[in-house]
């Protein structure tokens, strides 16, 4: 299976696709991971539109079985979340009109599925998001590392739940 976890942003939107099952152990393969960077002097529906066009090429090219995009949470600064939260809807509407499954997470929750702390640090969660895919190094930039470790809570979600309905009268 191939999941596609999207870190969304409006001037860098991170991406990671991972492949993995779950049959057996844990184990998940990064297959490719990057950055999608727009100009930040450009006006906004510009920048939404370059987003949607970079999107729509890597869901077209991965074809994922399920996108997966950080929810947006803020506590203190609205001004940033809205930007952010328009690159959300690009990555959500683009999954949707191509029928991929669609799964939100908080950071607070990748940060729990990766390192079972749901209070990790950033760095901590690149780590794991390294170890749990088998790579040397961690993924840079920040961005990508973070797209990987939402695809992998995917997988960590989704098999706990299929494990909890299986058990479940």
């Amino acid at each position: 299976m191939f999941v596609l976890g999207i870190d969304p942003g409006l001037t860098r939107c991170g991406f990671g696709l991972i492949e993995g099952s779950f049959e057996g152990v844990e184990s998940f393969r990064a297959l490719r991971a990057g950055v999608l960077e727009t100009d930040a002097r450009a006006a906004v529906e510009e920048r939404l539109a370059q987003i949607h066009v970079d999107l729509d090429a890597l869901i077209g090219e991965f074809r994922p079985d399920a996108v997966i995009v950080e929810r947006v949470f803020f506590q203190r600064n609205a001004l940033t979340a809205i930007p952010v939260a328009q690159a959300s809807g690009v990555a959500v509407a683009l999954a949707g009109a191509r029928g991929v499954r669609v799964r939100q997470f908080t950071a607070q929750q990748v940060k729990l599925a990766v390192t079972g702390y749901g209070a990790a640090t950033k760095g901590q969660v690149q780590a794991m998001v390294a170890k749990l895919c088998g790579l040397r190094d961690i993924p840079e930039p920040a961005d990508a590392a973070d797209a990987l470790g939402l695809a992998i809570t995917y997988f960590m979600t989704e098999r706990t739940e299929r494990r909890y309905e299986m058990a479940t009268p």
